[in-house]
């Protein structure tokens, strides 16, 4: 519980990933590598996975290329795709610098989903030259992960791709970030027994994340006109003319002016927060973004979400000292994680073992009700609202919702009972933590040298 602890105690704990990670990235160099998934028996084997043996897998896929997926491994590999210009809370600090967040990204694909993921950091800011470069990519992958894109561009990026293209492309800050926020809103709302067809929701931000997140809250039953929007320049409603006048280059900000807060209500975040019942933040990194005098004025048994990443927008032990019930962050070292890493590895392990042709929305819910109803099993708290990412079950359940959700949808290539699902999520997510464990146990992966 986070009062049992000191403040000075949580504040040193806070600021220990990031004195570590500095000096673990460097002994490592790096985090991800290849290695081989067919055997190697002697050096004649290589006449059978290179030439002349391979010109007949190739001779197949020309023929039919849908078998690239029985025949390579396509099947199972997801490149993450980054132009580096919205990175964590960093902002654009470009393609090289965002590369150790990609690697991290694709750690978690294979070690909580099983999926292979490749890091592809793009020295370009132009979103048609991005679109350009991830199709090119399209026949070496089975799925596309967008990463840390600026806005707005990242919802055309976004909205092209998934039209374009033969794959499922997901943008983890937008679609990610909607799945598990949703999740843990429909526990937190289950504790303080609130309904989500009248819970008030002030979101404060409106980046990719938040914008993603109201369109999935609304798709799955709550209300748009119980929700107020704050962004830079104060609460979004249909007379601010300068979301008008700029509603060509960015008409999901203008969108969102249309459909929430009927009433016009104006001013900036403590206006916003007055009354509300829930507040999701993914807006500035913190501490101090949010002051705690302004959720005072929230309503009795409030939910906040303060998610920016990597400092959130108030310390969690401030925000309960002003009287909210539960409190959620985007961190593994405070209670109530929202974090995609519960997410996109298991939605990503679903949507490729049916081999579906897109991630829907109504995938994402799928795997949000999932996720809640596992942490749901497990039994909620004010300090337990989702699972963690130590609960491997968590990434089965979700996988095989999402992957019946597509077949039900009719975007699966792939068509298999929940039980046949099942047992292919478990094989292959078993299969990378024990390859892991055993190149650990090897000594093939060192281990980490004392402070």
């Amino acid at each position: 519980m986070l009062h049992e602890i000191s403040k000075e105690e949580m504040l040193a704990k806070a600021g220990r990933p990031a004195e570590e990670a500095a000096r673990l990235h460097q002994f490592f160099r790096g985090k991800m590598q290849t290695l081989p998934r067919c055997v190697i028996r002697d050096f004649n084997d290589f006449a059978i996975w290179y030439t002349p043996g391979v010109a007949e897998p190739c001779k197949m896929i020309a023929a039919d290329r849908s078998k690239a997926y029985e025949l390579t491994s396509k099947w199972n590999t997801v490149a993450v795709v980054s132009d580096g210009t919205r990175v964590l809370g960093l902002g654009d600090i470009g393609p090289e610098a965002a590369m150790p967040v990609m690697e991290g990204k694709a750690l978690l694909f294979k070690y909580l989903g099983g999926v292979d993921a490749v890091p592809i950091c793009l020295d370009t800011k132009d979103p048609d030259e991005l679109i350009r470069a991830v199709k090119w990519l399209q026949p070496s992958f089975g799925g596309i992960n967008l990463e840390d894109i600026a806005n707005p561009k990242c919802f055309y990026i976004l909205d092209r791709l998934r039209r374009e293209m033969e794959i499922p492309v997901w943008h983890d800050d937008q679609q990610g970030t909607a799945a598990v926020t949703l999740a843990g809103l429909t526990n937190a709302l289950k504790i303080v027994g609130k309904e989500k067809e009248s819970a008030r929701i002030a979101m404060v931000g409106v980046g990719a994340a938040n914008v993603a997140i109201a369109r999935v809250l609304f798709t799955d039953g709550f209300r748009p006109e119980n929700m107020v929007i704050v962004d830079t320049h104060g609460i979004l409603h249909s007379g601010r003319a300068d979301l008008e006048a700029d509603k060509a280059a960015n008409p999901y900000k203008w969108e969102l002016c249309l459909k929430t807060n009927p009433e016009r209500r104006t001013g900036g975040i403590p206006e916003a927060l007055t009354g509300a019942d829930v507040c999701i933040s993914l807006s500035k990194s913190g501490p101090d973004t949010i002051k705690a005098e302004w959720l005072k004025g929230m309503a009795e048994d409030a939910i906040a979400f303060f998610c920016a990443n990597p400092v959130p927008e108030i310390w969690p032990w401030e925000a309960k000292e002003a009287g909210l019930r539960i409190v959620a962050t985007g961190r593994s070292d405070f209670p109530n994680q929202v974090n995609n890493s519960v997410g996109f590895p298991g939605i990503f392990r679903g949507a490729l073992d049916v081999r579906a042709s897109t991630i829907t929305d109504e995938m994402c819910i799928a795997a949000a009700h999932e996720l809640a109803r596992c942490a749901e099993d497990h039994g909620l708290s004010e300090d337990y609202i989702i699972p963690s990412m130590e609960e491997w079950e968590v990434f089965v359940r979700e996988a095989v919702a999402v992957g019946m959700k597509a077949i039900e949808q009719g975007v699966a290539r792939l068509v298999m009972s929940k039980e046949e699902l099942t047992a292919r999520v478990e094989k292959t997510i078993g299969e990378a933590r024990e390859a892991t464990a055993l190149l650990m146990k090897s000594g093939l992966i060192p281990p980490a040298p004392p402070e």
